[in-house]
């Protein structure tokens, strides 16, 4: 078959659809904040809609210090093997994209391509301008490389004029010499995954930093809603247990079809039943460990301890459904709690399950004046009261977990 030359307006087409391609691309790009699936989805596009027989690309590690390749797609046989190339800087690939005599050689180009080697070997003045045998060796060394990762083209990626990756593009699938206006496009593409990679990698280290600041944050609620057990004595473990009953109820209360909590809530909730009697802080010791019944102020002392956690977390700035939990966990539901009286559906639903689950460990919790009930006297307590001190669809969840025998 006789391939006849391309007609300008075929050229025409061509230089469009990579325009569509680039533009493509780069929509693509800005929404995506994982490196690895950026890489991977840009060297998808490349082999099966831009006729490459397969490609791959080398992105900078710095926490190895060198160049990795770890996406690769395309013909079995030809295609890198993925995590098989490591290049450090002194590779011979690396070392002439970053140094700033070799770069020079590809600024007409924008990629080295291996039909050019020789070309650039023999160039007018190159020898002279470059350091002569030198260049010489280092063209031959990245053109046995490029053979070696059966690459044709290696295009480079800057961010900032520092190398972030390098493209590394097998044959045409027609056997074509790559032209002019495919390398620009391939440049062009390359630029613009540089820059969305760095974003990508930014984006990733900020995720990073803000889950290790959520742990340190959450180890931090940990720590302070344990303070109060170390204040009255009465109350170990107390913290970790009504947290622990109030999470089981949330989750019934969601496989049973009462409510469509999220992730979200959960950990809100976790947050809100370790801090429920925080604000037990600001009450005296006296009252807290005293070994008989509370007088009539003494219990109203007590009772400001609902709006004093809120308080005391104040500067946390808490996601509302943890103040509501700290601050309604004594409200009832015939509207006879505190602080502020609120009846029925009016209670937030965090401190409705907080309020089942304090109790519960509250009666079943020996006092100094009282022996605390058995787990089934606490159970018919709870039940007896649903529709009265407690909401009926938490009280509901809340059997369900006692007959699963998981309370």
């Amino acid at each position: 078959m006789i391939n006849c030359p391309k007609t300008k307006d075929q050229i025409k087409v061509t230089q469009i659809n990579f325009k569509k391609e680039l533009e493509a691309a780069s929509k693509s790009m800005i929404m995506i904040h994982d490196p690895k699936l950026l890489i991977k989805l840009i060297i998808r596009m490349i082999v099966r809609k831009l006729g490459i027989k397969h490609a791959g690309m080398v992105i900078y590690e710095a926490d190895q210090d060198a160049y990795v390749l770890g996406i690769s797609r395309g013909e079995p046989g030809l295609k890198i093997p993925q995590g098989f190339t490591r290049f450090d800087k002194e590779s011979p690939i690396i070392k002439f994209f970053v140094t700033k005599e070799y770069k020079a050689l590809t600024v007409s180009r924008n990629a080295i391509v291996s039909d050019d080697i020789n070309r650039l070997i023999w160039r007018e003045g190159v020898l002279d301008k470059t350091g002569g045998n030198g260049i010489r060796k280092l063209l031959h060394d990245v053109d046995e490389q490029m053979r070696m990762l059966n690459t044709t083209a290696c295009v480079p990626a800057y961010y900032r004029h520092k190398l972030l990756a390098i493209l590394l593009l097998g044959e045409k699938n027609d056997g074509t010499k790559f032209e002019q206006d495919e390398l620009d496009f391939f440049a062009a593409l390359a630029s613009d995954a540089a820059m969305a990679i760095r974003n990508a990698q930014l984006f990733k280290g900020l995720e990073a930093e803000a889950l290790r600041n959520r742990q340190l944050f959450l180890r931090t609620i940990l720590v302070l809603g344990s303070t109060i057990e170390a204040k009255d004595s009465y109350t170990r473990g107390h913290t970790e247990r009504v947290t622990k009953y109030a999470l089981a109820i949330a989750h019934q209360m969601k496989d049973n079809g009462s409510f469509e909590f999220d992730e979200q809530f959960f950990e809100n909730l976790y947050i809100a039943g370790m801090l429920h009697d925080i604000g037990k802080i600001g009450v005296p010791e006296a009252i807290l460990n005293k070994k008989g019944r509370l007088t009539v102020e003494e219990y109203e002392t007590m009772k400001l301890h609902t709006t004093k956690g809120v308080d005391i977390v104040e500067p946390l700035k808490l996601p509302q459904v943890v103040l509501d939990g700290i601050k309604y966990h004594h409200e009832t539901f015939i509207g006879s709690g505190y602080p502020q009286k609120l009846k029925a559906e009016q209670i937030p639903i965090s401190a409705a399950i907080i309020s089942v689950a304090d109790c519960l460990d509250a009666m079943t919790t020996d006092r100094p004046y009282r022996r605390g009930l058995t787990k089934e006297e606490a159970i018919a307590e709870i039940k007896n009261n649903a529709g009265i001190q407690f909401r009926p669809d938490v009280v509901k969840a809340f059997i369900e977990l006692c007959e699963k025998g998981i309370v």
